[in-house]
């Protein structure tokens, strides 16, 4: 009973909260933050064919491979147009502090130069993950955005401590890795991230402990420069996200989730897993069938979500549409999180990964023998028909 009146507790404080932002978010000239949008949508479709040209240009091509799912070269950068109108739009439209902008401007820009080297010569895992790490740390020591505590039912506050840092790395190691493994058809990684993104400013607006509303105007920024890249990106595209654009919106998803988790409660930590259910799923996945497989976790395949539905009999359009649902319910979920009971929260979790668990295994994600769930319910359905 204590733990539910905690929970309820936590709700209720979540929902004060929302006249409190709406009152510092008309601050703001709204029609104008929406204008501003309108135009990053507008510098982001007109800059990404110049990128496409300056791919070319530096003979920044994705050629078909072993592991590709395109069947001819096709130039990469993209997310260098994402990258460019939403500093733009941040640095001279959007009403934001400078110093607000500029330490997230300093990580991510690293980020892009990282993706940008990949795309041009394909650097190792670790100097990849060098690249984020520095970009990281400049978030958590310069931005001062981090995990310092969080907040349990009956326990109460737990101080991170020495712990904050090695947490905060491995979160925004681990989204931005896992945005980037999802980045394997036309317009999947980009349109899964402006859903996600999408979810995130709403939630952050109305319910998360995100106290300055600049920080969903960002978000919301973030995805008025990826609907500018879509057309460009979506099937057939014409250029291609790369490493320049996955890493950067895995990284800006990480840091954007971040903060809400600043003094994090049992809600929070949950919200932005759920929404980042498609991609989470998916680098789990790869990593239990390597382990699985006794293959190096770094290693590549063609198990991943995306090339399990093609397998399953999907064209390449249906299958990013497929996933753009899938990604779309996870959110639509991830919106009833803050507004449920205790009860509630706990029926929506069980539910989710018992779907999750079936889903993995009907399509083989994991592996295509070892199907526990399934097996166990044919059993039951067995003794059920005896009986009978």
């Amino acid at each position: 009973m204590k733990l539910q009146l905690s929970f309820s507790h936590e709700v209720c404080i979540m929902r004060e909260r929302v006249a409190l932002k709406v009152g510092l978010f008309f601050m703001y000239d709204m029609f104008q933050v929406l204008v501003f949008c309108i135009f990053t949508v507008v510098i982001s479709f007109i800059l990404t064919p110049l990128v496409k040209k300056l791919a070319l240009k530096v003979n920044a091509i994705d050629k078909p491979g072993e592991r590709r799912v395109n069947v001819k070269a096709m130039p990469t950068l993209g997310g260098l147009a994402i990258y460019l109108s939403f500093y733009i739009s941040l640095f001279f439209l959007q009403p934001i502090p400078i110093k607000q902008i500029f330490p997230l401007f300093i990580a991510s820009t690293i980020i892009i130069i990282t993706g940008v080297i990949d795309d041009l010569i394909e650097i190792s895992p670790r100097l990849k993950m060098l690249g984020i790490v520095i970009g990281a740390l400049i978030i958590y020591y310069a931005a001062d955005i981090r995990m310092d505590l969080v907040t349990f039912p009956l326990i109460g506050e737990v101080h991170l401590g020495i712990f904050s840092l090695p947490i905060t790395l491995i979160w925004i190691l681990a989204i931005t890795n896992a945005v980037n493994l999802i980045d394997g058809l036309d317009g999947l990684a980009t349109g899964v991230s402006i859903i996600a993104l999408t979810t995130m400013g709403i939630i952050g607006f109305f319910f998360l402990t995100i106290s300055d509303v600049a920080v969903p105007i960002m978000i919301f920024t973030l995805v008025a420069a990826a609907i500018g890249f879509l057309p460009y990106n979506f099937f057939p595209a014409r250029i291609f996200l790369g490493d320049t654009g996955a890493l950067f919106l895995g990284f800006m998803i990480s840091i954007m989730s971040l903060q809400g988790l600043k003094n994090a409660t049992l809600i929070t930590l949950i919200i932005p897993v759920v929404i980042l259910g498609i991609p989470i799923t998916d680098t789990i996945a790869a990593i239990l069938r390597r382990r699985l497989n006794q293959r190096p976790i770094s290693s590549a395949d063609k198990m991943h979500l995306h090339h399990r539905l093609m397998t399953l009999g999907l064209t390449h359009r249906q299958t990013v549409l497929a996933i753009y649902c899938i990604a779309a319910m996870f959110s639509l979920i991830a919106l009833m999180y803050p507004i449920s009971t205790f009860i509630g929260s706990i029926m929506l979790t069980i539910g989710l990964l018992l779907g999750l668990e079936l889903f993995i295994e009907l399509i083989g994600l994991v592996s295509e023998e070892r199907r526990p769930l399934l097996t166990r319910l044919k059993r039951f359905a067995k003794k059920v028909n005896r009986k009978r």
